[in-house]
């Protein structure tokens, strides 16, 4: 019980030892530099819109990325699961390209 107080203490400390480099450290007053992107100044507020086909070209993104998470850990145990880990994983990579063939045809492959 001892340890846990003192490890709790020793964190209290520890904490309370980072507000006071930063209260020291901090700039005083208001900073006048402006955020910058990609070292150049924005041109535009960070809230403005965007253009509704850069919505599905992040849909088509994140099915690429959902694909990459699941068939890492599936290449690590696909020899111990058998053939049907890979029936399992030709099923889902074929649900995905429906997908991709829906996005296709709605046109979100179309840059101009």
């Amino acid at each position: 019980m001892g340890a846990v107080l003192g490890l709790v203490a020793l964190l209290g400390v520890g904490i309370a030892g980072v507000y006071a480099v930063s209260a020291f450290l901090a700039p005083r007053g208001v900073v006048q530099v402006r955020p910058f992107l990609s070292g150049a100044r924005a041109r535009e507020h960070a809230m403005s819109r965007f253009h509704v086909r850069w919505y599905a070209v992040t849909l088509i993104f994140l099915a690429f990325d959902m694909e990459m998470i699941f068939m890492y850990p599936w290449a690590v145990v696909v020899a111990d699961l058998g053939p049907m880990a890979v029936v399992e994983m030709f099923l889902f990579l074929g649900l995905l390209l429906v997908g991709v063939l829906y996005a296709w045809r709605e046109g979100a492959f179309r840059w101009a």
